[in-house]
């Protein structure tokens, strides 16, 4: 009896095909409204993040195969700036602001309360999963800092108690994808 030697004969799986569809269509439709634009990697990964709160990792091969770059390319852009998220992110993202006139006026003090009262560091994620806390370097309000962003709205004169009462009136339910994009872009 002879025996066969085995082929074995690869499979090429397209990119991005094991993403969820909601989370595959966000990504063609981000590179696709994005992809005539000079320079056009970072305006999708704006708009993945818009839409996603987030750039999912397994996101990163579709969108290199898209814009024909490699996928080492998309990942350093992905983890160079801190803006982009790997991870979702909690129903709410708190960015504190850390440039110099804030920190003048207490945002030092601040921002150990909030780090304390979440516990949480920077870039991470509550417990319960309502917030992100995320450094940002100027929130354009410094006459009336320290300030913070939650979501799109803008807080200022930000004090311990003030971020306490804060955050315990935040909705429970706000959905991640409109906890907002527009801190501070790369």
């Amino acid at each position: 009896m002879s025996t066969r030697k085995r082929v074995t004969i690869p499979i090429r799986v397209e990119p991005g095909a094991d993403l969820p569809a909601a989370e595959r269509t966000a990504v063609l439709d981000a590179v696709n409204q994005n992809r005539a634009l000079e320079g056009s990697l970072l305006p999708i990964l704006h708009a993945i993040q818009e839409r996603l709160g987030w750039i999912p990792p397994r996101a990163l091969p579709l969108i290199a195969h898209e814009l024909n770059l490699s996928r080492a390319e998309v990942h350093g852009v992905v983890t160079f700036y801190h803006y982009f998220r790997e991870v979702p992110p909690g129903q709410q993202v708190i960015y504190l602001c850390r440039a110099e006139a804030c920190q003048s006026v207490g945002a030092v003090a601040l921002e150990a309360h909030a780090k304390r009262v979440l516990g949480v560091d920077f870039h991470g994620t509550s417990a319960d999963g309502r917030f992100t806390l995320e450094p940002v370097y100027c929130l354009g309000n410094c006459a009336t800092g320290p300030s913070l962003l939650v979501g799109r709205e803008l807080h200022s004169h930000m004090t311990p108690e003030r971020f306490d009462a804060l955050i315990a009136v935040q909705p429970a339910s706000a959905g991640a994808a409109s906890s907002g994009a527009a801190a501070s872009r790369p």
